[in-house]
């Protein structure tokens, strides 16, 4: 973020991304690494629903979610093959730790790439709940889901095999509830909220996250001995190192964070904003040097892989390279190149440039 706000630019995602299946490529660092699993490919199997009515939140609101019905024998087939795959994820498979759980509503997304279906599961003996979701595995959902692992502060907890990926649920405040029903509150520490903002975007511009509006990213919120903190996580990994427009990976030039974005520049300097992005950059540095062979690994695959259109791959190295004032990314051919190189230069090259007014 620069030390101005920058001029607004339409930032929507107008068409839907390609969808690419997971390679041979990227399997085996799944398996290498523990993220493969024996689980039960159900995703197929879920859309055999029958029926589903609006789901609505608390509130009475409707939502872009369905509860899905199934025929009974669909359902009984379904049912001990959810809950195995509920006790992989959290507890590596036991099945007698699963016996009294049940899986009490199925709601479907028929929207973004994975087509969602976000499964709750209770606690028959104190009638606690807990959500997972099964989606349609996407290899640019995957390589965002370790790159999120890898280079930021938060843990994914994520199983895949064939089409079926299984994610745990991220908790927090969906960020367009937050900047419409929180952030006008006085007790809000705007100051805290617009530094984490700032560390935010530039995790999600260093690592090329795009897309990331209000609707696809989270806000937790810590209370701490003196003041609450604050953290933004994202949900959607779907345009992990697609879209060709540089600004698509800068969170702050989307409209629907607009609101926030302002705030941040009328509560901090330019030297502020410029002190919490080295701050990011260290940390993410760190991470990146206590995980080197993970991270190495995980970008030499993704090196290999087709992750978007040509097109796409020339607007964006012609972008970096214009943002960044330099021609390092000319020689790169895939999606996967221009991320590995970005994150090197932006982390690792000593004689690297960074911008901060981009």
């Amino acid at each position: 973020m620069s030390g101005k706000e920058p001029v607004r630019v339409a930032a929507m995602i107008s068409r839907k991304k390609i969808h690419y299946e997971a390679t041979g490529w990227l399997g085996q660092y799944l398996y290498h690494f523990g993220r493969y699993s024996s689980i039960p490919l159900v995703y197929d199997d879920l859309l055999r629903f029958t029926g589903s009515i609006p789901y609505e939140d608390p509130k009475g609101k409707e939502t872009l979610w369905l509860t899905v019905m199934y025929p009974h024998e669909v359902m009984m087939e379904l049912r001990p093959q959810l809950t195995k795959i509920y006790t992989d994820l959290k507890v590596g498979g036991e099945s007698a730790h699963h016996e009294h759980l049940i899986v009490d509503r199925i709601d479907f997304g028929e929207f973004g790439n994975s087509r969602p279906f976000r499964i709750r599961v209770t606690n028959q003996y104190n009638d606690n709940s807990d959500y997972f979701y099964v989606k349609h595995a996407d290899a640019s959902r995957i390589y965002g889901l370790e790159l999120e692992h890898i280079l930021s502060p938060n843990r994914i907890n994520y199983l895949a095999r064939g089409n079926t990926l299984i994610e745990e649920h991220i908790a927090g405040i969906p960020g367009d509830v937050f900047i419409n029903q929180y952030l006008p509150k006085p007790e809000i520490n705007k100051v805290r909220v617009a530094k984490e903002f700032v560390k935010f975007n530039e995790r999600c511009f260093i690592r090329l996250l795009g897309d990331m509006r209000s609707v696809n990213y989270v806000l937790e919120i810590t209370p701490d001995f003196e003041a609450v903190q604050y953290r933004v996580r994202p949900i959607d990994f779907d345009q992990q190192s697609y879209h060709g427009r540089a600004k698509t990976y800068m969170a702050y030039h989307f409209d629907s964070n607009k609101v926030v974005t302002r705030m941040s520049f009328r509560e901090m300097n330019r030297q502020t904003i410029a002190q919490y992005a080295e701050e990011e950059r260290t940390q993410m540095a760190r991470r990146a040097r206590a995980e080197r062979s993970r991270l190495q690994a995980l970008l030499r695959t993704m090196e290999r892989e087709e992750l978007a259109p040509m097109e796409n791959i020339v607007r964006l190295r012609n972008g970096l390279n214009r943002i960044h004032g330099t021609d390092k990314f000319t020689e790169c051919e895939t999606m996967g190149s221009l991320t590995k190189r970005h994150i090197e230069l932006m982390l690792f090259d000593p004689d690297f440039a960074y911008r901060a007014n981009r």
